[in-house]
């Protein structure tokens, strides 16, 4: 009974405590979580807290970053430039050769072969250029042609000169002619040059007043006979071709040069032609002719040098190396060794100083003699490197260095 009523007293000692201020009951804000003393400062009538009923403050806008980027490097110590290799070079204006070398062959001078035929029928009496590859001099003797047409002429032509000189008794169809002698005879001489007789055989068929029964063919120029159609005995028609003669004096060589090169070349440029047989010895010659064709299973092109030929040393068909210096002006320019092609993009590494390298995109042109044009991605004074460079990419792919794009 006792420990009943000490349990009633401790119960209304509390309740009277708790209420003696104002009544209600709220626990301390220190007592609540963090998320549940949030929410009972927003409630009305929390004792010992005023509500604020301002609107909410407008965000502050984050800082806005710059566009522009740091050109990325890496680090590599002067210590381990050295013990690889590096080695710089500055970008400058040069002045930048390309050399093409090509093979070519030789080949006849086309303006300077020659077909021996005639422009009348006959037979071949005496032949005095008997095998192919014999040298003649200009006025040798080639063949001796019986020919009754030409025989018939000549006869005409005498007869002409004997009326000339004799018209026999006057008479009105002499004296109608008379005025057209000259003329008959002159036209009667005619026919035999176009008949190819020359004029010292004119003269001496005039002279002797006897047809000649052969008629000589003389060698027009000086030169080699590369065809022989004819053999002693036979027949021949008007316009076949008997020989065929080529002057070695001069020849051509005929050069092969690719697609891409073409853009270079040009009429005159100097080129230098070395044969394998005549080793140390080389000869000075200019483009002449760029044939206007391509070849369809080479992709090359035909270009053409003329060359003096005096002792007979170039001959036809010879292979000949040639070699065709151009020069391209000054140009922006590096070593190509220090371009690194990826197959996507070009990339330099510039020095920075203190050991720091940047990876920078590049754009470059003609490719001449070890060097490269540079068309962007650089400026003259740049130093980049040359030797060594693939190490220093391997680098900076480790470390993920990569060049910014260009734009």
């Amino acid at each position: 009974m006792n420990r009943r009523v000490s349990v009633i007293l401790l119960l209304a000692a509390l309740f009277y405590l708790l209420v003696a201020g104002s009544g209600q009951f709220f626990p301390p804000l220190s007592a609540l979580r963090p998320a549940e003393a949030l929410a009972a400062s927003d409630m009305p009538g929390m004792p010992g807290m005023e509500t604020d009923h301002r609107p909410p403050a407008k965000p502050t806008a984050a800082p806005v970053e710059s566009t522009s980027q740091e050109a990325p490097t890496v680090e590599i110590s002067p210590e381990k430039q050295q013990m690889i290799g590096v080695k710089m070079v500055a970008v400058s204006r040069q002045t930048i050769t390309r050399t093409i070398r090509t093979v070519g062959r030789v080949e006849y001078d086309e303006k300077k072969l020659v077909a021996i035929t005639t422009k009348y029928e006959g037979w071949v009496e005496k032949l005095y250029t008997d095998y192919t590859g014999k040298f003649v001099r200009k006025g040798e003797p080639l063949a001796e042609i019986y020919s009754p047409e030409l025989f018939a002429t000549q006869q005409e032509f005498l007869n002409l000169l004997r009326w000339h000189k004799d018209p026999g008794p006057a008479s009105s169809w002499n004296s109608m002619l008379a005025g057209d002698r000259d003329a008959i005879v002159e036209a009667a001489r005619q026919r035999l040059r176009l008949w190819d007789i020359t004029e010292n055989q004119i003269k001496t068929i005039e002279g002797s007043g006897k047809p000649i029964r052969t008629l000589t063919l003389f060698s027009p120029i000086s030169g080699y006979v590369i065809q022989k159609m004819v053999v002693q005995g036979m027949r021949i028609m008007p316009g076949e071709k008997l020989f065929d003669l080529a002057d070695l004096s001069t020849i051509w060589v005929i050069a092969d040069v690719y697609e891409y090169e073409l853009p270079l070349i040009r009429l005159g440029q100097t080129t230098r032609v070395r044969l394998s047989y005549l080793p140390g010895k080389e000869f000075a010659s200019k483009i002449d002719y760029i044939y206007p064709s391509l070849s369809g299973e080479s992709r090359t092109a035909r270009v053409r040098l003329v060359m003096p030929n005096p002792g007979g040393n170039l001959m036809p068909q010879m292979f000949t190396n040639i070699e065709i210096t151009i020069d391209l002006g000054k140009r922006l320019a590096i070593p190509d060794a220090a371009v690194i092609d990826t197959g996507e993009r070009k990339i330099v590494y510039v020095d920075k100083g203190e050991g720091n390298f940047e990876p920078r995109e590049v754009v470059t042109g003609l490719r001449a003699d070890k060097m490269v044009e540079v068309l962007q991605g650089l400026k003259e004074g740049d130093r980049v490197a040359s030797t060594a460079n693939f190490l220093i990419d391997s680098e900076a792919q480790l470390r993920g260095v990569a060049p910014l794009h260009q734009h």
